[in-house]
């Protein structure tokens, strides 16, 4: 029989972390929210606002944070809401903490540079006792932590497992779907970060709605075939947490990613600044993974070579219309 999850940990307390919080809340779970930063935790108990991560958004009352990672111990499933290249750190100091067979979820979208490994992986060798799952699909802090309508996918190995976490997650506007392609989940959140990066650049060199549409389409025909390399579902990879995540990502500035792009195209290049992009780390990494499988990601290359100072915006752009005519696909 499923574990009833009643008690909830969250392992990072930024924006993300702290918007799960309060969806978990909502959905009738106690919430013990971890930050590292002692002194703002502190203050997140007494003003119940993350005012650094998410102002304007008060914690729900069943959120507890805590500055000390023991106090997830007792809890019956962990959500792991750090930056991709964090996770094994924070996953291998955890795993002292976590009783045999405490789920832990990565809810960041990215793949670990060094290893080119995807989150579950990651997390499966940092903390080995305890089952990882992911959590991905179209969402946006702000969203979720006011309680705004949102549907994102829960994947594990395991689908009972899967199920019984989305089910104790779940609320009325918070909605899960699970699922058992773990892989194809991955792929969805991480590939899809890049992508919004060049469609950011679209926006910022001004070159129309037209040429927006054209690269989300062909950026998702990138998609699907490193996911099939990968071995994803393609009904994944047209799910939420696919297509969905793309749409998204690739239609606001609210989206870190596509922010940046929007930056480099404005500027004409890439300067680094204090805020994290996952795709700007994923970039190389990914187009690394599609080469060693013979997978053609154009789009992806191009925003690589653009983040590694190999290329300039009009030579990205033009690299990409000079490629020759052929059958979509």
């Amino acid at each position: 029989m499923a574990a009833p999850f009643t008690r909830i940990g969250i392992a990072g307390a930024g924006a993300w972390g702290t918007a799960l919080a309060n969806a978990a809340a909502r959905a009738g779970r106690e919430v013990v929210l971890w930050g590292r930063d002692g002194a703002a935790v502190e203050a997140m108990r007494e003003t119940r606002v993350n005012t650094l991560h998410l102002p304007g958004v008060e914690l729900a009352p069943a959120v507890t944070p805590t500055a000390s990672l023991f106090d997830l111990s007792e809890c019956e499933a962990v959500l792991l809401v750090v930056p991709a290249q964090a996770s094994r750190e924070v996953a291998g100091a955890l795993g002292s903490h976590l009783a045999r067979g405490t789920p832990l979820v990565a809810c960041s979208k990215g793949i670990e540079r060094g290893t080119s490994l995807f989150m579950t992986q990651v997390l499966a060798q940092a903390c080995p006792h305890s089952p990882p799952a992911i959590l991905s699909g179209p969402s946006f802090a702000t969203d979720v932590a006011a309680g705004l309508p949102t549907a994102v996918t829960l994947a594990a190995r395991d689908g009972q497992l899967a199920e019984a976490l989305a089910r104790a997650l779940g609320s009325s506007s918070f909605r899960l779907y699970h699922s058992e392609d773990v892989r194809g989940v991955e792929i969805g959140g991480a590939a899809k970060n890049v992508l919004a990066i060049a469609a950011g650049i679209v926006g910022g060199r001004r070159l129309g709605a037209s040429a927006a549409a054209a690269l989300i389409a062909r950026g998702f025909a990138e998609l699907m075939r490193f996911g099939k390399a990968y071995g994803a579902r393609a009904e994944t990879l047209t799910g939420l947490s696919g297509l969905g995540d793309l749409i998204l990502t690739c239609s606001t500035a609210q989206s870190r990613n596509y922010a940046l792009g929007l930056s480099i195209g404005e500027v004409g290049g890439f300067h680094p600044s204090g805020r994290l992009a996952e795709g700007a780390l994923t970039a190389g990494v990914l187009v690394a993974m599609a080469q060693e499988r013979g997978v053609d990601m154009p789009i992806a290359r191009a925003v690589e070579a653009v983040l590694a100072g190999r290329s300039d915006i009009e030579q990205a752009i033009g690299s990409l219309l000079a490629r020759p005519q052929k059958a979509e696909s």
